[in-house]
């Protein structure tokens, strides 16, 4: 699937958040201890299981919360059976991880509850926004219209100088910035909903 793990932390401190821990849990722990970190959480930025697959092992390990959009944990039961671990987050809701505050945006259209992590001018987007691309809406809980709107009226109105760490390795470089989407991301220039969802919902090749 070639998905990004992200640990995200304040510089100096010793905790992080792991985000969509995935496939490789002693390899995320790896990481984390080689930086000298603890991970303090796991935030989930949908509930796909190759986003999440990774939950159980790192719960037997590491008494943590594990933080996903209310509206995710009501659309998926596979969330709701990992237990008291698991906390709802309401739009805007922010984390704390050490002296760093990561800001939960809700950005449904991939499923209803995706999340974005908007935190220190950076945002990890999930499923949510690529490089050069955004997520799937034909899957169950997809909306296309949902996307149109998080897209133009959440994630296109963050600073332009923003960072953007995508949920897969998609594209030929793996950061790029909401600048760099806005001029190149053809999903990024629809000037209306129609045109966009006739272009995310044609037939796949």
């Amino acid at each position: 699937m070639e998905n990004f793990v992200y640990l995200v932390g304040a510089k100096g401190a010793k905790e992080v958040a792991v985000v969509d821990p995935a496939w490789d849990v002693a390899a995320i722990e790896r990481a984390a201890q080689e930086d000298g970190k603890s991970i303090g959480c796991a935030v989930l930025s949908h509930c796909h299981g190759d986003h999440t697959n990774g939950i159980p092992e790192l719960l037997a390990r590491h008494d943590i919360p594990v933080y996903a959009q209310k509206k995710e944990l009501e659309f998926s039961s596979e969330l709701r059976q990992i237990g008291d671990a698991m906390k709802g987050l309401a739009p805007g809701d922010e984390i704390g991880v050490g002296p760093l505050a990561i800001k939960a945006l809700h950005t449904p259209g991939h499923t209803p509850g995706s999340q974005c992590f908007y935190c220190a001018g950076s945002l990890v987007s999930g499923d949510t926004l690529f490089i050069k691309a955004c997520g799937r809406c034909d899957l169950r809980g997809g909306d296309p219209e949902a996307m149109y709107h998080t897209l133009s009226q959440v994630l296109m109105k963050l600073p332009d100088e923003t960072r953007l760490f995508p949920g897969h390795d998609y594209a030929e470089v793996p950061v790029s910035t909401i600048a760099d989407e806005k001029r190149s991301n053809p999903y990024l220039r629809f000037p209306d909903l129609a045109s966009f969802v006739r272009y995310r919902m044609r037939p796949r090749a």
